[in-house]
């Protein structure tokens, strides 16, 4: 009896053991599977400049905020297609084949690259920096999104910039504005702009362009008909913006920019997003998605309003004018140096 009550014993302990190598083993396996079942995350960014920068920063950041941490629980996946459209389908294609639970496309042309992509397999996609979300065919024209897609507008404050431009120049007539013809974005601002130019005394004059390539000629002809210059938020004309601020100091007259980033590097002001702000609450939108709170179809986008003035003082002295106190005072930042 003793023999065998040891033996039943053993094999008591035998089957405990077994048990908690089970458990190991279904803990480790668990482990691995929630290594394998991070969450995924495309940022496909469409030129590389300090705008979109900050909306990637922000989108990243607003996530981080709601809980989501790379190398914890998320992985990010970011590529930049350099203004070209063929790069950032691509960017998309390569996104779905990774099996990407979410993509965020920062600027137009990217969210509708990501979009028509995305739709097919029913990824969601997060957009940022979207001018005309109607426009680009990812809203409806009652504000609903037009599939598993939302996010977050970039909207120009137009007014607010023609009455700025008005408050610094005085006396000016004509402003400029090149633009990108591909880009619905700037299509438009554009007619927003001339509808709205005429109230503050000002006619504006257009140049597009296909291509980095065209600016140069486009920005020399441009200079030579107008008293000053303002940038949409296209693209393809502000990843150049170095190039056509160059030329309009030689000219002598100003360019008035669209966000703080162009005003930090010659632009002589701007009344803005803050572009970071943006990016965050893009963020947060999207971590409504990833927790299954929402489906991106039911999120109506987002219009950040809140504009601000940002100004150059080293840019107004190099071209002789002054940046009246009233704005000075009220602005959200002044910058007296040219950043590089």
């Amino acid at each position: 009896m003793k023999l065998s009550s040891c033996k039943g014993s053993r094999r008591k302990g035998l089957t405990m053991l077994g048990i908690v190598l089970m458990m190991g083993a279904s803990v480790l396996s668990g482990c691995d599977k929630k290594k394998d079942d991070t969450i995924k995350v495309g940022i496909g960014q469409f030129a590389e400049h300090g705008s979109l920068d900050n909306c990637r920063n922000g989108f990243i950041e607003g996530l981080k905020a709601a809980g989501y941490t790379e190398g914890e629980n998320i992985t990010f996946y970011y590529e930049n297609a350099q203004t070209d459209g063929g790069i950032a389908s691509q960017i998309v294609d390569n996104f779905l084949e990774k099996g990407c639970d979410l993509i965020c496309g920062i600027a137009t042309p990217m969210a509708q690259s990501a979009y028509g992509a995305a739709k097919k397999q029913d990824v969601p996609v997060i957009f940022t920096a979207v001018t005309d979300p109607v426009a680009a065919e990812l809203a409806n024209a009652d504000g609903t999104p037009a599939g598993n897609v939302t996010g977050t507008s970039d909207k120009l404050p137009v007014e607010m910039q023609l009455e700025m431009i008005r408050e610094v120049m005085p006396g000016a007539k004509t402003i400029g504005i090149l633009y990108c013809t591909s880009e619905v974005n700037s299509i438009s601002a554009i007619e927003e702009y001339k509808e709205a130019a005429g109230e503050f005394g000002f006619t504006i004059v257009e140049s597009g362009i296909q291509t980095t390539a065209d600016i140069p000629l486009a920005a020399d002809g441009l200079i030579g008909q107008v008293d000053c210059l303002t940038n949409l938020t296209d693209n393809t004309v502000v990843s150049c913006l170095p190039v056509i601020l160059e030329k309009a100091r030689e000219a002598g007259i100003p360019i008035f920019g669209s966000e703080v980033e162009q005003v930090k590097i010659g632009c002589l002001g701007a009344v803005g997003l803050d572009y970071y702000s943006l990016g965050i609450q893009t963020g947060k939108m999207a971590a409504q998605v990833l927790r299954g709170e929402k489906k991106a179809c039911e999120i109506p986008f987002e219009v950040i309003e809140e504009a601000a003035f940002y100004g150059n003082t080293a840019v107004a002295e190099k071209l002789g004018i002054t940046i009246p106190d009233a704005l000075i005072e009220k602005a959200a930042q002044m910058f007296d140096t040219i950043e590089q």
